[in-house]
């Protein structure tokens, strides 16, 4: 099973789409780990430096649509790639979603007021899931602490504890 605690790489913006987490110039690729240092290379963000900012995060805070556009697997590899295991948002697009699940990484969904919560921690987030209590445990530097319930249906939760779907139908099959 992978790891889903870490620092936290928050990304204030809805609708961030697989071209902006992998550009498509890349899909070419022969190995996942070519993917590694494209990660989000074309997302614009104020103040955000995919070069510098992503190195040493393992979890995604962002805003609502994630993973919108091209259905692409390539953009839930190059997170798994840099060891990012968990996307909180308020919603996804279902195949990035699932794309995430089959990996045997976790895609959170929290309503928005549970998000602004945690962006309101600031940068220098940790974040601890305990999956099997279904929650969140988040904290910053100054002492500030959040603890946050969510849901997993129990077929994704399957998936993850299994480490993906490859792993879970060599289990089950």
């Amino acid at each position: 099973m992978k790891n889903f605690s870490g620092q936290v790489l928050f990304l204030d913006r809805s609708d961030i789409n697989t071209d902006e987490i992998i550009p498509a110039k890349y899909l070419t690729e022969n190995t996942k780990e070519a993917l590694k240092p494209h990660i989000l290379e074309d997302l614009h963000l104020q103040g955000f430096d995919a070069a510098k900012d992503i190195s040493g995060k393992n979890i995604i805070i962002t805003k609502s649509n994630f993973g919108c556009g091209s259905s692409r697997e390539h953009a839930v590899w190059v997170f798994e790639e840099n060891g990012i295991n968990v996307v909180i948002a308020e919603s996804f697009a279902r195949i990035f979603r699932q794309n995430m699940f089959n990996c045997g990484m976790l895609a959170i969904e929290l309503p928005k007021t549970d998000i602004e919560a945690l962006f309101r921690l600031g940068p220098e987030t940790v974040i601890d899931i305990d999956l099997e209590q279904n929650r969140i445990a988040a904290a910053n530097g100054r002492g500030d602490k959040k603890v946050i319930p969510f849901e997993l249906n129990p077929f994704d939760r399957e998936l993850v504890m299994a480490g993906g779907w490859l792993a879970y139908a060599d289990q089950k099959y």
